[in-house]
């Protein structure tokens, strides 16, 4: 994959996000907060964007969203064959949950 490509590629992944944040957080706030690993502050900055606004930031050449695992057991736990989904996936959002936020509060 070329250069500019892939600089496409993470604008389309940063709007798409940014638009799928948007109507989680209009739909169910403190949902959106806990999917979305952001703090509360935050979420009312991303509420309150006009659709320029939200153009403008998912045109940078940088992701916006990161993976949310910093410990490499949680990605095995969500890989792993053979157990039932729903529990892997309950005990992977517990173990989210209780990772902190990463720096300060916005």
């Amino acid at each position: 994959m070329k250069s500019h490509e892939i600089l496409s590629e993470i604008r389309d992944a940063n709007l798409s996000y940014l638009i799928l944040a948007r109507e989680m957080i209009r739909a169910d706030r403190d949902s959106a907060i806990f999917r979305l690993g952001l703090p509360g502050k935050l979420v009312d900055v991303l509420d309150k964007l006009s659709s320029a606004q939200v153009i403008r930031l998912a045109s940078g050449n940088m992701m916006l969203a990161r993976l949310r695992f910093d410990d490499a057991s949680i990605i095995e736990l969500l890989t792993r064959q053979g157990r039932e989904i729903s529990l892997t996936n309950t005990h992977a959002a517990i173990l989210m949950a209780a990772q902190p936020f990463e720096g300060k509060e916005c």
